[in-house]
């Protein structure tokens, strides 16, 4: 079993209320969404691993048992172009649970009309795998949901 932390402080919502199909419909796998508190704030890691993939606007980090785990920070946050985003940690780079990762503003996202809800995925799961998810205010480093 793999405890996946929020990676921002937020109320956790759900996939369903992310605005994008692709996250909503759970077509990346399985997880929930947390709409972050506004201004500016930093993303950590949700699991301890390695990032094998980092964008100012996404990252994905692998645990030892090859488990991964996607933070999107915002909707369409992509065509910002990195504005409103600085990295905290590099690709490739081994990180502990809960290590900023990434400093943004949501509010800066918001203002510029895109939705800054934060989608966290556990890439390639199946239906089912994630259990006891985290409703209502988090914080981050908080238990988000569990990957069984």
């Amino acid at each position: 079993m793999t405890t996946v932390l929020a990676p921002v402080e937020g109320d956790a919502v759900g996939l369903s209320a992310v605005p994008d199909p692709v996250f909503s419909a759970g077509m990346v796998g399985p997880g929930t969404a947390i709409d972050p508190l506004r201004g500016p704030g930093v993303a950590v890691a949700p699991i301890a691993g390695t990032i094998v993939k980092l964008h100012p606007h996404a990252y994905v980090i692998v645990g030892e048992d090859g488990k991964g785990v996607l933070v999107h920070l915002g909707v369409d946050t992509v065509q910002l172009k990195g504005r409103g985003f600085r990295l905290l940690a590099a690709e490739g780079e081994r990180v502990a649970a809960g290590r900023p990762v990434v400093a943004w503003d949501s509010a800066l996202v918001e203002a510029g009309g895109r939705s800054p809800l934060c989608a966290v995925v556990a890439l390639d799961a199946a239906p089912g795998v994630v259990t006891a998810v985290a409703e209502g205010a988090v914080r981050a480093g908080d238990e988000l949901f569990r990957w069984e």
